[in-house]
């Protein structure tokens, strides 16, 4: 059976609204939806992989993802609702004042793509959520910016939930006026990681110093920038490798390196692993610490 859709669409903007449950969403790994923004929620008991990471659902769940890849391996009979869009219909950095999630939900560094919700905050999102579905089958001239007022609300909740669960705790504290910083590194780093490979980049990009920028992702407890820009490039790495057939000379150049032999030996010596031979063993089911 096939989920049920909805969908509002112009010559340039597109915005959808999937339903699945147990009967069809194995559905979604035929990547339907890679090059749309999505949110998706998950109700608990849902067994789904993020690129490489595997999530089991303890509690009702909001995912963000923009490139990454995703594959229900489990779901149930609680339907869980995908929305997609475009950037024409709704794009996170033009309106990022408004919202202040790129580098938080979307395109952060710690590779969290989500929110644990609450009972009440889930009634509050399938309320949002009913409110979308209303207006795409009403079909009135007003639907767009209906919709994107909604998907607002449920942007603006996640990222306030976001913030909680990640940056105000006793082993992540990152205070107000630092996460302007903290995003921005984020961000900068989703554009430019496959052609900027060194801190003073992006610390140029930020106006500030390279021992500045270091010193404050060591105050705030995170991994160096240095580290953070490996594991963007290995991650994307990785992505190639096991979800195309480019071969490894290829991919070294897609990510900025002009000597594939020097990107071998950063693969192998951070992975664990051969590019190679991830590929063919992670394949066949052993994997690595991503």
């Amino acid at each position: 059976m096939l989920p049920q859709n909805f969908v509002f669409e112009d010559p340039y903007k597109k915005f959808g609204y999937t339903i699945f449950s147990q009967e069809n969403v194995d559905t979604l790994k035929e990547q339907k939806f890679r090059s749309e923004i999505k949110v998706f929620f998950v109700p608990a008991g849902y067994e789904l992989s993020v690129d490489f990471n595997h999530y089991k659902t303890e509690t009702p769940t909001l995912f963000f993802l923009t490139n990454q890849y995703l594959n229900v391996t489990k779901g149930n009979k609680d339907e869980s609702v995908l929305l997609y869009y475009n950037r024409d219909f709704y794009c996170i950095q033009i309106h990022d004042k408004e919202v202040a999630c790129d580098g938080l939900l979307f395109h952060n560094i710690f590779e969290i793509p989500k929110v644990d919700l609450s009972h009440d905050e889930a009634l509050i999102i399938k309320d949002l959520l009913k409110n979308i579905k209303n207006e795409l089958e009403w079909k009135q001239s007003s639907n767009e910016e209906m919709i994107r007022t909604y998907l607002k609300q449920i942007i603006i909740h996640s990222t306030r939930k976001w913030k909680k669960q990640n940056l105000e705790t006793e082993v992540v504290h990152i205070p107000h006026n630092e996460l302007d910083i903290f995003r921005d590194f984020s961000r900068n780093l989703e554009i430019h990681f496959r052609e900027k490979h060194n801190v003073a980049d992006y610390a140029e990009i930020l106006h500030i110093s390279p021992k500045t920028l270091t010193h404050k992702f060591k105050h705030l407890n995170l991994d160096s920038p240095n580290q953070l820009i490996i594991n963007r490039i290995l991650l994307e790495a990785k992505r190639l490798l096991f979800y195309t057939d480019k071969p490894v000379k290829e991919i070294a150049y897609d990510l900025g390196y002009e000597d594939p032999a020097y990107f071998n030996r950063l693969f192998t010596n951070k992975v664990g692993s051969t590019p190679a031979n991830f590929k063919k063993n992670y394949a066949s089911g052993k994997k690595y610490n991503i």
